[in-house]
């Protein structure tokens, strides 16, 4: 936007003096990267949001009626989409930098500190690590809520993400270790007709599960049986810790049972055969990489495994994993796995005449949007700047210091922003970062609250 004008208060201030439904919004003059396949980049252009929905995309758009935003010099894209993230860690952010492997990282935070996590700390870690989304501009957050101990732990969580405002994703599950009320999945129907009853609402339910009873046991392994309980709630799956030949010969056997499909998500994916990956792209079954997880934590290869999910038609969503020890932004995300797949590519082409194929910063862009989206079984919903969806929108600065001259829009999204340049996001049409600040929030009292938390979780998990 431009500085002198449009990232005002007075401009703020207009907006949200109009109600909402009836709110009109004309940016102009943009670099408008659609990630609509039909639409592409459009240089100078503009962007219309009415109410919730972006309803027209092109140049010289009627403005009348609407706050008119001018937008030279920024790039407006969709804002990304976080497949997999458990948010309830966020106040234990990079406690561990330097974990070993995943029974290090098992250990210390799911035998540990989640035991002793109260309701209030699970809205706690969960609001922060919302609001930091919103802030790198991940306006979809998929919350792989795995420390459900009580009913009131369910419900901390997702009203922490009622609270902040992003569009996000409860996936709910039991917890791995401690004790807990034994209410999931029982607890699901319960939480379906209180807080998901509308389809047209921010939030969406999902049923978190692990791939195999090697780390928590059985009940929380995915099956026949947890399958049943999502189709009779209507509602899609998100499988954890997906890797290795243990893995592979669970997708064999749910692919068997025919409890794979576009509603199920495969969580990293790491080392599968060939065989697990032929049955699920065959079924269309969706993928969410984690690429600093499985780089950091190791993970089996700890290769992101995207060149096998192309090989069988899947194109993967991206996702931040565990805060304890990984970045929080999709900007990580997405240039960690350009440069693993492209230095993959180049390696294995090395003293020989073959030319393997190199993803391109398009491409991951696409896995952090568009299929993002898919795989949270919201493509139809957002992901892309296409009439009909919601508004769900970032504007990054392209000629701050670290972006200009711009010179190719998607390359500079990619390799060359992050979260400072990321002016505003818009989630559902409301503005919910504006002039390179979160709104609707005291930072301070926040800040006490989220030190209270970490102290009081530390304190307990080593008495």
């Amino acid at each position: 936007m431009n500085v002198n004008d449009t990232t005002s208060a007075a401009v703020l201030e207009e907006l949200r003096r109009r109600p909402a439904d009836r709110r009109r919004i004309l940016f102009t003059g943009a670099t408008i990267v659609t990630m609509d396949p039909d639409l592409g980049v459009i240089n100078g252009g503009d962007l219309l949001v009415e109410g919730d929905t972006i309803t027209a995309v092109g140049r010289h758009l009627d403005a009348d009626g609407a706050v008119v935003v001018d937008a030279t010099g920024t790039i407006l894209t969709p804002g990304f989409v976080d497949t997999h993230r458990h948010a309830w860690q966020a106040q234990l952010r990079r406690i561990m930098p330097d974990v070993d492997d995943l029974g290090g990282y098992v250990m210390s935070t799911l035998a540990g500190y989640a035991t002793v996590y109260r309701p209030e700390d699970m809205y706690i870690g969960t609001r922060l690590a919302a609001l930091t989304a919103i802030d790198s501009g991940i306006t979809t957050m998929l919350d792989f809520s795995h420390n459900s101990r009580t009913r009131e732990h369910s419900d901390a969580a997702i009203e922490a993400l009622v609270d902040t405002g992003i569009r996000g994703v409860h996936a709910a599950m039991g917890p791995h270790f401690g004790e807990w009320d034994r209410q999931w999945p029982g607890d699901l129907t319960r939480l379906k007709d209180q807080y998901f009853r509308s389809s047209e609402q921010l939030l969406t339910l999902r049923l978190a599960t692990l791939a195999t009873d090697e780390i928590a046991g059985p009940v929380l392994a995915y099956g026949p049986e947890l399958a049943r309980v999502a189709e009779e709630l209507g509602i899609g799956v998100s499988v954890d810790a997906v890797f290795g030949t243990s893995s592979s010969e669970a997708v064999l056997r749910w692919a068997k049972d025919g409890i794979l499909s576009p509603d199920v998500t495969l969580i990293h994916s790491t080392g599968l055969t060939s065989e697990a990956w032929k049955a699920m792209g065959g079924t269309g079954t969706t993928v969410a990489l984690a690429p600093t997880s499985d780089a950091q934590i190791g993970l089996e290869t700890a290769i992101p495994a995207v060149d096998e999910a192309l090989a069988v038609g899947i194109r993967p969503g991206l996702s931040i994993d565990v805060e304890v020890a990984l970045a929080s932004d999709m900007f990580t995300q997405m240039r960690a796995l350009h440069a693993i797949q492209r230095m993959r590519a180049v390696h294995a082409a090395y003293g020989t005449d073959n030319q393997l194929l190199r993803i391109t910063t398009h491409d991951v862009l696409d896995f952090a949007t568009l299929q993002g989206a898919h795989t949270n079984g919201l493509a139809g919903v957002t992901g892309s700047l296409t009439p009909g969806k919601k508004a769900d929108l970032l504007v990054i600065q392209a000629e701050d210091l670290n972006n200009m001259p711009l010179n190719d829009p998607i390359g500079t999204i990619v390799l060359g922003s992050d979260a400072r340049n990321v002016s505003a996001v818009l989630i559902n049409g409301e503005p919910r970062k504006w002039d390179g600040h979160v709104l609707d929030i005291d930072l301070n009292a926040l800040r006490n609250e989220v030190h209270a938390s970490r102290e009081y979780v530390l304190n307990a998990s080593a008495t």
